[in-house]
């Protein structure tokens, strides 16, 4: 492993430490990382370039008509991104589009991996609304960007500190929810980001009271060399907010290469979008798709997100349940 992946010991016994807003029941479950492998082969919605870029979208199954459209979204006139919360309007370091707006729409979120994706309808602490994603890590575990789960610095009042809940909407698809949705009130972050509100450590996690995971998939995880990332494609897909009319709440994709790396940070010109705040930033190996950053910040030239490190994978893999 490459020698930029390690950090120093006050990094990981403080900003790893991880944190709980329910106390904690029995062991915790550490099954090791890995994607879904009964989504593979035939279930893929796209093929994969041998660079790991997702190509083209299957048109041939359309989650519009289905009997899935039972379920609705709920409206929301505040499609307000979580960043704003923590860092203000706009926040100082807004995720967004690269140049040429290259993202495209996901027009089948019923397929792998778009359906391991989901919308965030996040309610804080003092009832105000946001926006945000996250995605699946086991049956009953998503993650997501630690601002996700936890509010820092928002200087309004009642408004810090754990949010009150978190609707989960796998695959949305504007107004129809093909895999309903279910509301969380158990979180998980670290200390790094609650005590400090350190982009380094924001990352989190979500516990879900029902086995969804297992209907819809989920992604892999892995902790990869600076030689090795620097080769790759990185791919996002998540629910921007800049998306309004029959767009409003649709899942938004693209991938491009990684621009540079700190021992925490993964740079990288792909096109998001406040909202997208917690995506994965996957690579494709064969038909299995790995995050290695949580996608949370933007930058001038670059949008970036938090490495998966050791340490961060030993947290993944604790929080799974």
């Amino acid at each position: 492993m490459s020698s930029s992946a390690t950090l120093v010991a006050s990094d990981i016994q403080n900003g790893h430490s991880p944190v709980s807003n329910q106390p904690e029941s029995g062991p915790a479950i550490t099954e090791t990382l890995q994607a879904d492998p009964s989504l593979g082969g035939s279930e893929l919605s796209n093929a994969v370039t041998a660079a790991g870029r997702e190509e083209g979208f299957a048109h041939a199954e359309s989650a519009e008509g289905e009997a899935a459209n039972a379920f609705t979204p709920p409206q929301s006139d505040e499609l307000r991104d979580i960043g704003e919360a923590s860092f203000g309007t706009p926040p100082p370091q807004n995720e967004d589009v690269i140049g040429i707006d290259n993202r495209s729409r996901v027009p089948n979120t019923t397929l792998f991996p778009w359906r391991a994706m989901c919308s965030l309808l996040i309610t804080a602490a003092d009832n105000s609304t946001w926006v945000g994603t996250g995605w699946f890590v086991s049956a009953r575990t998503l993650i997501t960007a630690g601002h996700c789960v936890y509010i820092k610095g928002s200087n309004v009042a009642g408004r810090d500190g754990w949010v009150k809940s978190v609707q989960v909407m796998p695959g949305r698809n504007g107004g129809s929810l093909p895999y309903g949705s279910v509301t969380s009130t158990t979180f998980r972050a670290v200390s790094g980001w609650m005590n400090n509100g350190d982009p380094s450590f924001d990352y989190g996690a979500i516990i879900i009271p029902t086995p969804l995971g297992n209907t819809v998939g989920w992604l892999g995880v892995g902790v990869y060399t600076d030689d090795d990332l620097r080769t790759v494609i990185g791919n996002i897909s998540g629910y921007p907010n800049d998306k309004m009319g029959a767009e409003k709440g649709t899942q938004w994709y693209d991938g491009q290469g990684v621009a540079d790396l700190t021992n925490r940070r993964v740079f990288y010109e792909i096109d998001t979008f406040g909202g997208q705040s917690g995506a994965a930033v996957y690579r494709a190996i064969g038909d299995q798709r790995f995050a290695f950053a949580i996608h949370a910040y933007g930058g001038s030239k670059s949008n970036s997100g938090t490495r998966i490190t050791p340490e961060v994978y030993n947290n993944i893999s604790s929080w799974k349940a």
